[in-house]
């Protein structure tokens, strides 16, 4: 394991804001020409062809110097080509962001695109056409500074990175801890970032990040540069692969980006173990395209740098290319293509693959065709923030709030007699509540706006920044501003200057500054409500004081997060969010390194995730409502004590991959057992005692939906497919089994209901996972940490 000082990891690249500084140029994108000059006379763009055959005419032509300025995210095009340059770093992680493929201008069009909530927060609503609303506007705002010649027509997102510790800087980017709903979340993602299904025509290139394993930033003087993480088969099989897994094989997304760290031994982006023997042989991602893979922006430099696996830029650069990497992403220096070439260490048949792949991917895009034969050119400027955007930017903020605690104190009608106290840092919040890889928002409307929207009278205090100290010139000004009010208002928690890319937690405690304020001002004896935004810290103390009668938690709520906090307080929407995370105690961070990526209970580890986590202070899944629910398995479900045939599931099934093979449906029923109408997620999980070897997991999430509006007195059913994947376990080698024995599937958080199921016959295995070579296991790359020094060697691949 590679260490490095922390004043000297803070110089490297922190985010994408800092790279287009950093870079200080402004890009123009443009299609090419088709009708004139060299290309008119290539197969490239003939529009009958294959995308396949069109990107290898365009390669073969390309002369050899130019190849090497083409292998890069800036890349320099061919002039002898008429192929121009193209930036391939563009950002759309929660709307079009800040990068040096995007570019703002000034003021008027195209100063500002919608900005949507983390992604932390709109998949809190647990709501999948949400997220496929989000993402269908994200690609058309895309597409529209595209065409504007304003961003290119790939982008890095999503971040599907499993979130297993609240201490991991960038888990407000990803869709939360469990790899189910992740791998749902990402494939209505993708059917709205790329248009459709493995279209003929992709409307944006998506980008799934990072692969794999990667999880944390710099923590304990260990850098994500020159991190090694060991993971056992099991785990990597059948935690940290699986988003990736429908990215790859389910959706054929247009690009995976691999990642800074190593695994077992090997850095990733020189790793032909997950890059061709599980990405593309075992996972089928080179069919029926020939996506491409980049690296993360400086990840090939640190192959040798930061991980030491090889001696030289020339190497580091042969390796990663050789292994399957297809386009580097830069920062600082360039990549010695060209040197590696020169030294032998690179062949123009790797260099020709990986140009192809990258190439076939613009074609899919429409970068060669013209205009006429592209559904997605002609949009242009008017809709960008639309009015249908700002509606849906507040309604993803507004269904993804989680109520945490209430004692009936909410929903409050704010009297116009009523005095206000709105307190806290985050009372006045405007950047802030973007999060992280955000453009310019057309506004910023916080809670003292919504406020005002509402004709509350308030008076404001500001609070305690993040970990403050408990003594500061804020503490009268809040504490008076309590004393004139009939209802306090704290808008408190941490933000983005204390998690963030390349900034880990090490703790996760509400700050000291902020409890002793929330103390002072809720002990005053008025109503006090506390809004919590940025990410989850432990709520004990919050939970267990009297004097605070409500808690709800925003995340990053971005452009209209105040109206969307107020539309929850003031019951204009019924709460229905879902916490997408464990709520872990703050000694959690004392008990388990962020190093350490074994999800089950073991040596200095409690375990990771609801699956093996038992003593969380809020559990995953967990909301309240304003109103009663009664949920039931329905008649239809799988019956209690149902004995079901393993052999028979699996002959009677007509799925591609095993894995997708129905269970059956659980049919449900849901009373709204109040009055007030509101949404309510279903949430499923599997769990057994007896099915294969132990250890057990407590329970795993096997299916969800979210019910809409349903009404005080009214019951609303829905059924909830549950497939053979989600029964399965994975063995010691990553093989995923379907093992006899009692199951029991459980409703709710809470369980409300429960339904209890027999599998016979004999185990089946539904997947045979890729072994890894004999070096690049966990066992031997363990040895490697405890005994080294040493140095493990990938194989290049065979082309």
């Amino acid at each position: 394991m590679h260490y490095l000082s922390i004043p000297a990891a803070a110089l490297l690249l922190t985010s994408a804001h800092q790279a287009t500084a950093q870079f200080g140029f402004t890009w123009h994108f443009e299609y090419p020409d088709c009708d004139n000059g060299p290309l008119a006379d290539n197969t490239v763009c003939d529009t009958s062809a294959s995308p396949a055959d069109r990107a290898a005419a365009l390669v073969a032509a390309m002369p050899l110097n130019d190849k090497f300025q083409n292998l890069v995210d800036r890349s320099n095009g061919s002039r002898s080509l008429g192929l121009g340059k193209y930036e391939w770093w563009s950002e759309a992680l929660h709307g079009v962001a800040g990068s040096p493929g995007v570019n703002f201008s000034d003021s008027g069009e195209y100063s500002y695109a919608t900005s949507f909530p983390m992604p932390i927060t709109f998949s809190s609503a647990f709501d999948d056409q949400l997220v496929l609303d989000i993402a269908t506007t994200i690609s058309t705002e895309a597409r529209a500074f595209s065409n504007a010649g304003r961003a290119g027509l790939d982008f890095f997102t999503p971040n599907i990175n499993p979130y297993k510790d609240p201490r991991w800087g960038r888990g407000s980017e990803t869709p939360g801890e469990d790899p189910f709903r992740i791998m749902e979340y990402v494939k209505h993602l993708i059917l709205g970032l790329e248009g459709g299904h493995n279209p003929k025509h992709k409307k944006l290139i998506a980008t799934c990040k990072h692969f794999a394993g990667y999880d944390m930033e710099i923590w304990d003087g260990v850098i994500r540069y020159g991190f090694d993480a060991l993971i056992t088969s099991e785990d990597l099989a059948g935690y940290y692969m699986p988003p990736f897994q429908q990215c790859a094989r389910d959706s054929k997304v247009g690009s995976i980006m691999c990642s800074y760290n190593a695994i077992n031994g090997v850095p990733a982006c020189a790793d032909s173990y997950i890059m061709d023997d599980i990405l593309r042989k075992h996972w089928g991602w080179d069919k029926p395209d020939h996506p491409y893979v980049t690296s993360d922006c400086n990840a090939i430099l640190d192959i040798w740098t930061n991980h030491e696996y090889v001696s030289t830029p020339e190497e580091a650069a042969a390796a990663s290319y050789n292994a399957g990497t297809d386009q580097v992403c830069e920062v600082f220096n360039r990549t010695a293509v060209e040197g590696a070439y020169d030294k032998g260490l690179l062949s123009e048949a790797v260099i020709d693959r990986a140009l192809k792949r990258q190439y076939e991917a613009l074609i899919i895009a429409g970068y060669f065709d013209p205009a006429s034969a592209s559904p997605y050119r002609s949009i242009g400027w008017d809709q960008v923030n639309t009015k249908e955007a700002q509606t849906l930017a507040r309604k993803a903020a507004t269904e993804g709030i989680v109520l945490k605690k209430n004692d009936g104190i909410l929903p409050m009608t704010f009297e116009k007699s009523m005095t206000v106290a709105m307190i806290g840092m985050w009372a006045n919040a405007t950047s802030q509540m973007q999060g992280g890889y955000s453009g310019p928002p057309p506004y910023f409307h916080s809670p003292l706006y919504a406020a005002d929207q509402l004709g509350i009278n308030y008076i404001y205090a500001t609070g305690p920044i993040n970990e403050t100290a408990t003594h500061g010139n804020w503490t009268a000004d809040a504490i008076a501003a309590a004393k004139k009010a009939d209802v306090v208002l704290y808008f408190g928690g941490i933000d983005w200057s204390v998690e963030a890319e390349a900034l880990d937690r090490y703790q996760i405690a509400w700050p000291q500054s902020q409890l002793s304020l929330i103390d002072s001002i809720c002990g005053l004896g008025k109503p006090c409500i506390v809004a919590q935004l940025g990410d989850q810290l432990d709520d004990t103390p919050l939970l267990n004081n009297d004097n605070i009668n409500a808690i709800l938690w925003a995340g990053y709520p971005s452009q209209d997060g105040g109206p969307a906090v107020f539309d929850i307080m003031t019951g204009a929407v019924a709460p229905a969010g879902r916490l997408p995370v464990t709520q872990y105690p703050s000694k959690y961070v004392d008990e388990v390194s962020l190093l350490n990526m074994n999800l089950q209970p073991g040596d200095q580890n409690p375990g990771r995730t609801y699956m093996w986590y038992p003593d969380a202070i809020i559990p995953y899944g967990y909301g309240m409502h304003y109103t009663t629910f009664t949920a039931k398995f329905g008649h239809g479900s799988v019956e209690n004590n149902c004995h079901r045939s393993i052999q028979h599931l699996l002959e009677t099934c007509t799925a591609e991959h095993p894995d997708k093979c129905e269970l059956g449906s659980l049919s449900i029923s849901v009373e709204n057992t109040g009055s007030t109408t509101s949404d309510f997620v279903a949430l499923a999980f599997v769990r057994s005692l007896t099915a294969g070897p132990k250890p057990y997991p407590l329970k795993s999430l096997a299916s969800y939906e979210r019910l809409f509006s349903i009404a005080g007195g009214t019951t609303s059913t829905a059924t909830l497919p549950v497939n053979l994947g989600e029964l399965a376990r994975r063995d010691a080698q990553g093989n995923s089994w379907l093992y006899p024995g009692k199951y029991e599937m459980l409703l709710d958080v809470p369980t409300q209901d429960t339904i209890v199921f027999t599998l016979t016959g004999e185990a089946a295995m539904l997947e045979e996972w890729p072994q890894p070579p004999a070096n690049q296991t966990y066992e031997a790359a363990r040895d490697c940490q405890a005994y080294g020094p040493c140095k493990q060697l990938g194989q290049p691949l065979e082309l």
